[in-house]
């Protein structure tokens, strides 16, 4: 038997190779080839060697020696070996590895891309600092868990240089069972009581002092807690249309805008881009003027959200991260507001559908003008017993008994 010790100094007492015998037969006898195998030395003195050292043992013919275990081979006669066999992996154990990996791998890869698109969503956001009246200024907090978020529609982020009011206003009131989601929209002529500014229409608390004037005049109106704000931009109008590849709304009658010159048909209208946002946009030639166009954008929301919880849409993780890119980028939120928050609350009302949206306007008592500007005067007695359902989170059965809903299916 031929063997060869590889090693850098040291004491050694054992050598325990592993051997692996490839059987083969060459003219007519059987023989068993040693390939290069690895020794861990114990202490015994061998001059010259290092604590780990190797032995290379080849074409040991099967009558040169038996290896078998427990039987001794030398390397030139000074070191004994003892050749064992190398550690087993039993089949089972293979397989268990194997079905660990298989189902441990996707999900950690699924959650570290999913943690990788939160913080790029989250980033994309943009938080405003101070939205909030002083606290001793607002009304009490709601008890229980229902949230009222003060949503925006405006050309400009807030912050943002220029002059700028508030397109749509509308409270988005979030019931504690999470069943529905109900919009209040509050139309933009509305002329109330702006605080340090008297009375003026409520779209311009949002030109002189930005959200916090505008919460602090909504809450002055419906004694109503805001607990969260969130200002679209009207290029995320454009962009989340493009992402969901449009959504459809149903226009009863023919509709002419003569600012923008564009006819809407009698039907199903498809809404995508520049297209969406004229649409929901649209002021002059609506037989209800500002009122048409706050059904319209409760309608446009109603799609999107319809066509956001479609098995289409949840189940391509590519259009979903293509419609959160287009949301976020277009979304300035309150400073308490980030991923993690917007993520739990979307966990909450995974079961609402479309058809969950409920749809309203503010009471309204009628128009008139002041000064030769046009306004909208609302209806105090009633707004009332709307924002009395609101603080006591009873919309619900306000509406069951006195109606006012907004037929969102279509529009004009």
């Amino acid at each position: 038997m031929i063997g060869t010790i590889l090693g850098d100094g040291g004491s050694y007492r054992e050598v325990q190779p592993y051997v692996h015998m490839r059987p083969y037969s060459r003219g007519g006898q059987d023989v068993r080839q040693m390939v290069p195998i690895s020794l861990r030395i114990g202490p015994s003195r061998v001059p010259g060697m290092g604590q780990y050292g190797r032995c290379l043992l080849w074409n040991a013919r099967a009558q040169d020696k038996d290896l078998s275990i427990g039987h001794h081979v030398t390397t030139s006669g000074q070191l004994p070996l003892t050749a064992t066999p190398p550690p087993r992996v039993s089949r089972r154990r293979k397989v268990l590895i194997v079905v660990t990996l298989v189902l441990l791998l996707p999900p950690a890869a699924l959650f570290a891309v999913l943690m990788q698109r939160q913080h790029v969503y989250d980033t994309n956001l943009r938080r405003v600092q101070q939205v909030f009246p002083e606290e001793w200024d607002r009304p009490a907090k709601a008890i229980g868990t229902a949230q009222n978020w003060l949503v925006v529609g405006a050309d400009k982020r807030p912050g943002e240089s220029g002059f700028q009011r508030s397109d749509s206003l509308m409270i988005a009131h979030i019931p504690a069972d999470r069943k529905r989601i109900f919009l209040i929209g509050i139309p933009r002529d509305s002329y109330v009581t702006i605080p340090g500014h008297g009375r003026d229409k409520i779209n311009a608390a949002y030109a002189y002092g930005g959200p916090r004037l505008l919460i602090q005049t909504v809450e002055k109106l419906a004694k109503v807690r805001i607990d969260h704000f969130a200002a679209l931009d009207f290029d995320g109008f454009v962009e989340m249309s493009k992402a969901l590849g449009g959504v459809d709304v149903y226009v009863a009658r023919q509709v002419h805008d003569p600012a923008n010159k564009i006819t809407w048909p009698q039907g199903n209208v498809h809404l995508e881009g520049e297209r969406a946002l004229l649409f929901v946009r649209q002021r002059y030639g609506l037989p209800g003027g500002d009122f048409d166009r706050i059904k319209r954008q409760q309608a446009f929301l109603r799609a999107v959200a319809q066509k956001v919880v479609s098995k289409g849409m949840l189940t391509n993780p590519f259009a979903l991260d293509k419609f959160l890119q287009a949301l976020t980028r277009s979304l300035s939120v309150d400073s308490g507001v980030d991923m993690k928050t917007l993520r739990s609350l979307a966990v909450e009302l995974r079961d609402i559908r479309g058809d969950d949206l409920r749809s309203a306007t503010y009471p309204v008592a009628g128009t008139d003008t002041v000064k030769g500007v046009s306004i909208v005067r609302l209806d105090a007695k009633e707004g009332a017993k709307l924002t009395d359902a609101l603080r006591a989170d009873t919309l619900e059965r306000y509406f069951a008994d006195r109606g006012g809903l907004n037929e969102s299916s279509f529009v004009r």
